[in-house]
């Protein structure tokens, strides 16, 4: 069994700054993409931002140019930094992770509990 643990979220002002961080645990023997999807009230699940494992990274229209997504693949993390946060990226914020387990030939989508951002004067 895989566990993806989200940190990082709260309150901020829109124009502010949040970094989230989502560390996964395990029986591991390979992390392909990762990742951050978000959900806002009445909404359903979106991307944010993707990163393979080769480094290759995948933005939503709506978080270019703002979001930054980044992993560390020896301490099996993934980051997101969000600047110049805006009303509408109030969500919660879930980390993704397609895992390949130990003696497992097959992958696995994992998904982290998710972590509250609110962005809001």
């Amino acid at each position: 069994q895989v566990q993806l643990v989200e940190s990082g979220g709260g309150l901020v002002q829109p124009g502010g700054s949040l970094t989230l961080s989502c560390a996964a645990s395990g029986k591991i023997f390979h992390i392909y993409d990762m990742g951050w999807y978000r959900q806002a009230p009445g909404n359903s699940r979106e991307m944010a931002a993707i990163i393979s494992s080769g480094g290759s990274t995948n933005y939503a229209d709506s978080v270019k140019g703002r979001f930054t997504i980044a992993r560390d693949d020896a301490r099996k993390m993934v980051y997101l930094q969000m600047n110049s946060l805006k009303p509408e990226d109030t969500a919660v914020y879930y980390c993704f992770a397609d895992v390949q387990e130990r003696n497992t030939p097959s992958t696995s989508a994992y998904w982290g509990q998710g972590t509250q951002v609110t962005v809001s004067s």
